[in-house]
């Protein structure tokens, strides 16, 4: 076996260790990985992610109660995809290796939670449990524990996102755009994208990017080109009571805008899903080809780029 092949197969053992959660293994299969080459950029990327990683156990110690630990783990799962990008590298089998160590030692502690914390946790633990399992790929089971925590919370956006995320990646697409939509609506600001891993999202939110829009806006703008790009192309139509909210929703963000000129641009993406949404039930109920034109218009007013994209 040549130095590269030999360098590869340590890479290989070390993220084996990673999966099974056992990172001081894998951190020295990465330091044996790097005598052997010293200028290997995916064996430097992995060394880089197992200091980031130790440090974290390092800081884990403090922590006694298991759901804290679990909770500590996923806080600083955020910090390390803000960590990669920083360090810059794409290698994706690296990526996965450390995903399934931090989501796998998460899933550890908050199954080690004792039976009547458990029970008293109810719809919290099962959300964890469910984002955990979903990123170790083990869809059947998170979509069990996500379903039932979405069963009781039907309007929260975090919810439904991490259960549409699982969908998607189940191969469940039709029902992944419908709870996409439905989440990208209620509450597009608590949907945290460094725990959705479809591409039904993270390709739109990569083109937002790159656009240049404020990065707290990200998500609110994810709607706005799914819409434009037929993405969240599944859709429901709305009750009598659900169209009113809607309205009353678009009508109270036009006036806020006049009121405060200053926060048109904040507020763009948000009006201009619900325009969408008014839009898409106007349609669905044969409504008056005026009142889509005129809703048309007001899009046309709020941002021509966008009205140009819709109708293209």
């Amino acid at each position: 076996m040549d130095n590269r092949d030999r360098v590869s197969s340590l890479l290989v053992q070390g993220y084996e260790c990673l999966k099974n959660v056992d990172l001081g293994n894998a951190s020295r299969f990465f330091d044996e990985a790097l005598h052997m080459d010293f200028d290997d950029s995916e064996v430097l990327f992995a060394l880089k992610c197992s200091e980031f990683w130790s440090e974290c156990l390092e800081s884990l110690k403090k922590i006694d109660p298991p759901l804290q630990r679990g909770d500590f783990v996923l806080a600083q799962w955020k910090s390390f995809c803000t960590f990669i990008v920083r360090i810059g590298g794409d290698f994706e089998r690296a990526k996965y290796a450390f995903r399934r160590f931090a989501f796998g030692m998460a899933l550890d502690f908050f199954l080690s939670i004792p039976d009547e914390q458990k029970k008293a946790l109810g719809i919290e633990l099962e959300f964890r449990l469910g984002r955990c399992r979903k990123a170790l790929g083990d869809y059947e089971t998170a979509l069990i524990h996500l379903e039932r925590a979405t069963k009781i919370r039907k309007d929260n956006a975090v919810c439904l996102a991490e259960l549409a995320d699982c969908y998607a990646l189940s191969g469940e697409q039709n029902a992944a755009k419908i709870l996409f939509r439905e989440a990208f609506f209620l509450d597009p600001d608590k949907i945290d994208l460094d725990f959705i891993e479809s591409d039904l999202v993270q390709k739109i939110a990569d083109r937002v990017r790159q656009l240049n829009y404020p990065a707290d806006k990200i998500a609110e703008w994810i709607p706005v080109y799914a819409e434009i790009e037929g993405v969240f192309s599944v859709k429901r139509e709305l009750t009598a009571q659900e169209s009113s909210r809607l309205n009353s929703s678009m009508f109270s963000l036009e006036n806020e805008i006049r009121e405060n000129p200053s926060r048109a641009a904040a507020l763009k993406p948000l009006l201009l899903n619900r325009y969408f949404w008014v839009l898409d039930n106007y349609k669905a109920t044969n409504a008056d080809e005026a009142k889509i034109d005129k809703l048309l218009q007001k899009v046309r007013v709020l941002d021509k780029d966008i009205y140009k994209q819709y109708l293209s």
